[in-house]
């Protein structure tokens, strides 16, 4: 019988996957919204916790930090009654959807919203869900749309701002030793060139601590 850690490792390649695209997360079970049409990321854990129950026959928990300006409100709708899906969302109150859904943890944060105040509210975040919900794998959706020069954001965090983002949710779920997945999510900058830069930043820090892992 494998540990309990097992299969995500080897699923995830020993602690940490990045992939270039992904992110879906205004898909809904039975429409499409926002640019999304098939929420990815939902089928991608329902894929995991079958994979987990065959090997297990117990129930894989699975966390969902999505840190795009806008809230993931497909996402929530999907594991709305799913204890086994704990769905975290910090998002700009004022922005897309206009209904919102409930997800586990919400956190909205007001237009304009500098890198200090984004901080504080994902170290609160973080700590409530690690009074909350015990996960044994993390989805990551980091998204450069919080951006300062983002066209359908209103946030204005600083490369150095999403830099430190990126690396307490990598720090967070290295030091638990828990495998982590990470998509990139929206951007849509008014420079292309700047969204280009959050994320090549983001897949530089998640190289970082992949080869922590390896260690």
């Amino acid at each position: 019988m494998e540990p309990p850690s097992a299969l995500p490792e080897r699923l995830l390649g020993k602690g940490f996957l990045a992939i270039l695209l992904g992110g879906a997360h205004h898909a809904y079970p039975n429409k499409g919204s926002g640019f999304c049409v098939f929420n990815d990321v939902a089928v991608a854990k329902r894929l995991m916790q079958a994979e987990w129950s065959r090997h297990h026959k117990t129930v894989l928990n699975i966390a969902v930090i999505d840190l795009d300006v806008h809230q993931g409100n497909g996402t929530a709708k999907i594991f709305e009654n799913d204890d086994s899906v704990f769905t975290l969302s910090i998002h700009e109150e004022k922005n897309f959807p206009i209904r919102k859904e409930a997800s586990s943890l919400d956190v909205t944060l007001p237009d304009g919203c500098i890198d200090d105040i984004y901080m504080n509210a994902l170290e609160q975040a973080l700590l409530g869900l690690d009074m909350q919900f015990q996960p044994q794998m993390r989805f990551y959706l980091a998204s450069a749309d919080p951006h300062e020069g983002d066209r359908l954001g209103g946030m204005n965090l600083t490369f150095d701002g999403l830099d430190s983002r990126d690396r307490r949710v990598f720090d967070w779920a290295y030091k638990k030793r828990l495998p982590l997945t990470m998509v990139m999510a929206g951007g849509y900058g008014k420079n292309i060139e700047d969204t280009v830069q959050v994320q090549i930043n983001t897949l530089g820090v998640a190289k970082q601590y992949w080869q922590h892992w390896q260690n």
